[in-house]
């Protein structure tokens, strides 16, 4: 029996989710629903994407029986409320990055769906790609000996998106890209709370971070070291190093088709689509999506690659991070 989607959101994440989800088997997956604050919004999309429902409220996609789990791809500033109006209708949830504005947020909603005792997931995508499940068989085998430093860095001029920039919006350098080399480094040192975090950067004109390097440090002599920017292009690559090796994911870290261990190349083409797509490698989305199909056939209420533990610490550093750098948003003063 298929998984049955809602798509909460008529936006462009939520267009190239529906194109990746069609790269996977019908009968595995089915979007049967979508809803826009505006009606009109809503039905186009349906039409595009051949879904048989349109709502034009969030609340009438929330009522809907005939849904398994709903995919939100709102705006930042609207996670915490959705996300709460599904979680308390019993809703499972994949929820895009990030997952709420501060950790005091996110921790209100990993709460909430500990409570109702459903299947709750920040959509981190980048997890879920073959090169990160090559990474991760890697590190569990101590291919590289003792990892000793990672670095990570994603730039991109994009300063004139709105969302990125405006405070109201939620944003800023941190919670738009800088999570993705975040989790990167969370990921290799397998959850471990760092022991310190150090934080450097500049603010843009409307008070959100453009550029911040990060340092986080864990025991036994160990680094990340992460940069992120909203105003220039970076290599965007990632390197773990080790006392017997090292790995490089040579570019789009975040959603990466290869890696190279110890100066061997290894490949993972994208499944393949015909249609426009708004973002780098977004057929890489059929990766999670097929994730919480498996999350969900086993009866699990959240996912081991990306657990709600992962979330919140997930959050908690980019808090502090935007503390340090003094990027205040107005959900942090509340």
């Amino acid at each position: 029996m298929a998984t049955r989607w809602g798509i909460c959101s008529a936006g462009k994440i939520s267009h190239d989710f529906m194109v990746a989800l069609e790269t996977l088997p019908p009968q595995d997956h089915q979007a049967v629903a979508v809803a826009a604050r505006d009606l009109s919004r809503a039905q186009e999309f349906a039409k595009s994407h051949n879904i048989p429902k349109a709502y034009g409220s969030y609340e009438e996609l929330a009522k809907d029986p005939n849904i398994d789990i709903v995919y939100l791809g709102a705006l930042h500033t609207e996670h915490r409320a959705v996300v709460l109006l599904f979680l308390k209708a019993r809703k499972n949830v994949l929820c895009e990055k990030p997952l709420a504005l501060n950790d005091k947020e996110v921790k209100e909603l990993t709460s909430a769906a500990r409570k109702q005792n459903v299947f709750f997931m920040e959509a981190i995508w980048s997890r879920f790609f073959p090169a990160y499940e090559r990474i991760r068989t890697l590190l569990s085998q101590k291919a590289l000996g003792e990892v000793k430093v990672v670095r990570a860095e994603f730039g991109a001029s994009i300063q004139h998106v709105t969302r990125v920039v405006e405070k109201e919006l939620g944003g800023g350098a941190i919670l738009d890209i800088g999570c993705y080399c975040i989790q990167f480094a969370m990921m290799v040192f397998g959850g471990e709370k760092p022991e310190s975090i150090t934080a450097k950067g500049f603010l843009y004109e409307t008070g959100v971070e453009e550029t911040v390097t990060v340092i986080l440090q864990y025991s036994g002599n160990r680094q990340a070291i992460l940069t992120c920017t909203i105003m220039a292009p970076m290599p965007n690559q990632a390197a773990i190093c080790g006392t017997k090796g090292a790995i490089l994911v040579p570019d789009f870290m975040w959603c990466p088709t290869s890696v190279i261990v110890n100066e061997k190349e290894n490949k993972f083409p994208l499944p393949p689509t015909s249609k426009t797509m708004n973002f780098h490698h977004s057929t890489g989305l059929s990766y999670e999506a097929e994730h919480v199909r498996q999350c969900l056939l086993k009866g699990l209420k959240e996912s081991p690659v990306m657990s709600l533990a992962d979330s919140e610490l997930l959050a908690n550093i980019m808090t502090e991070v935007r503390r340090q750098v003094g990027a205040i948003l107005p959900q942090d003063k509340e």
